[in-house]
């Protein structure tokens, strides 16, 4: 039996950062042998030895190695010896930094993790082993930051980072004090409106009515100081043309506001409410013992002046809705005032007395018109005007065709309660129809927000890099105009025109 023979070291059981030596010694009974050197899987070396003596073979650069000796004795039988893996690792692993210097501010929260990797040629990802140095922060100035990893080999990487920690800004300091005494002087007329209107409450009932009649309440003279900043903010924005075309949007919200007039005083409101939002926001950040961000201003300020909108855009949808039911019952009202015989006169006067809300009052005021000689077709065009209902249109215009040309009024009356009798009942099968639809293009745009809130509560550091990063800023403005947009569409698609 054919012998082959001995390696001094078998394998290595992890990789090593130097040369390795390995020695092979024959059997006796081998008179020759070849070696061969295998490299990452590759033959680099292939040495005939004519003899029995041992051979030295020299591992000195990086890679996996194993070594194929076939020996032979005087009969010329052959016998083969393989060696283990042999691991040479002189290469340090590679860290990689998103930014090689980084401005921050003492009351910043910074992950000095984040965007940091190590990745070595053997060990692959070795992230979680980086360590680093502690810096300072309350330390105005440059600082270096340096980071260490090092591989299961032993080699070690450095890479360092300047940190440049700036000083806090006084004049901001300055600034939010400034504000937060502002706060709290506004906040003081606050508490004291609260208890003033709780002692009004007990003494109302022991006021004598012409003393009550010339004094007014803390609320009255806290809206009348409201009224003169709204009044002064309008002054300044019908200076401006964009402010003009804006508020011409907002008008119709004035038959919904008790405070507001007009649309340009909407704008003024929804400035000052912005500006409100903001000083909250700033009171908040100044608790905390910090300096506030850009992001913390902005939102607020968005809030703020679209919040109006928002509750103005409800309490109009809900008002029209019932604007359109009461001057149903008033075109039912005034028929059934015609089939008894009585005048177009008679009839609007019953309806200024049946019918509540603004269509009531609208008739009062038409039924007043009538007293002081203006037409007929003249005060349901002027009525019209007021309420902007389409099927107002309609009336005025079948009204004027029947006072020039002459006609049974029941029967037009008939005809206009059950058209818009008919398109009533179309509006509320369409809303049954398409309310499923509704509630899953509800679900659809919320959804983003839900995934949002739901992956913030379990890693809050998640989207941090949306707000921190250039290419995170440009994506997350690129997220918000492609669902501004999605939302336009989803409307267009979804509404309906009767």
């Amino acid at each position: 039996m054919v012998e082959g023979g001995t390696f001094n070291i078998t394998n290595t059981d992890k990789p090593v950062n130097e040369d390795i030596i390995v020695s092979f010694s024959p059997s006796a009974n081998i008179v020759r042998y070849d070696y061969t050197v295998y490299k990452d899987g590759n033959a680099t070396d292939t040495v005939n030895v004519t003899n029995n003596r041992p051979s030295s073979i020299y591992l000195d650069e990086t890679g996996k190695y194993q070594i194929t000796v076939i020996g032979y004795d005087a009969e010329n039988n052959a016998v083969t010896n393989n060696s283990g893996i042999y691991e040479v690792d002189k290469e340090a692993p590679i860290i990689n930094l998103n930014q090689s210097h980084l401005t921050i501010h003492p009351d910043d929260k910074v992950n000095l993790e984040e965007g940091v990797r190590a990745t070595d040629n053997f060990d692959g990802n070795i992230t979680s082993k980086i360590t680093y140095n502690e810096i300072d922060l309350n330390n105005p100035g440059e600082q270096k930051l340096t980071y260490t990893v090092s591989d299961e080999a032993g080699n070690v990487a450095t890479k360092g980072v300047i940190i440049d920690i700036q000083p806090h800004s006084t004049s901001l300091l300055f600034l939010q004090i400034v504000i937060i005494v502002l706060l709290i002087l506004v906040i003081i007329p606050i508490i004291k409106l609260k208890r003033s209107l709780s002692l009004e409450k007990r003494i109302e009932p022991f006021i004598i009515e012409p003393i009550k009649g010339h004094t007014s309440s803390a609320f009255d003279r806290l809206l009348n100081i409201y009224h003169r900043f709204t009044a002064i903010m309008v002054e300044g924005l019908k200076k401006s043309v964009f402010a003009q075309k804006y508020a011409k949007k907002l008008d119709k919200y004035a038959t919904v506001s008790v405070i507001h007039q007009n649309g340009l005083e909407i704008v003024a409101g929804k400035i000052i409410l912005s500006l409100f939002f903001v000083l909250i926001a700033v009171f908040a950040t100044t608790i905390q013992l910090r300096l506030i961000s850009v992001y913390e201003i902005a939102l607020p300020l968005l809030a703020g002046f679209f919040m109006l909108d928002i509750l103005y855009f409800v309490k109009y949808k809900v008002f029209r809705s019932k604007l359109e039911n009461d001057f149903l019952s008033a075109i039912i009202v005034m028929n059934n005032a015609f089939k008894s015989g009585r005048s177009i006169s008679q009839a609007i006067d019953i309806v200024g007395d049946e019918v509540a809300g603004v269509i009531g009052r609208e008739f009062k005021k038409m039924a007043l018109e009538l007293s002081y000689g203006l037409g007929i077709d003249v005060i349901f065009k002027r009525f019209s005007e007021r309420v902007k209902l389409e099927e107002v249109s309609y009336l005025t215009a079948s009204l004027t065709i029947l006072n020039k040309t002459g006609g049974n009024i029941t029967e037009v009356f008939d005809a206009i309660e059950k058209n818009l009798f008919n398109k009533k009942k179309l509006r509320l099968e369409l809303k049954s129809l398409t309310g499923s639809s509704k509630i899953i293009v509800t679900l659809l745009l919320a959804v983003p927000f839900l995934f949002v809130l739901f992956v913030t509560m379990i890693n809050p550091t998640y989207f941090l890099p949306f707000f921190t990063t250039k290419l995170g800023i440009a994506l997350l403005m690129f997220i918000i105009i492609y669902y501004i947009i999605f939302v336009i569409c989803v409307r267009k698609i979804m509404k309906v025109v009767i």
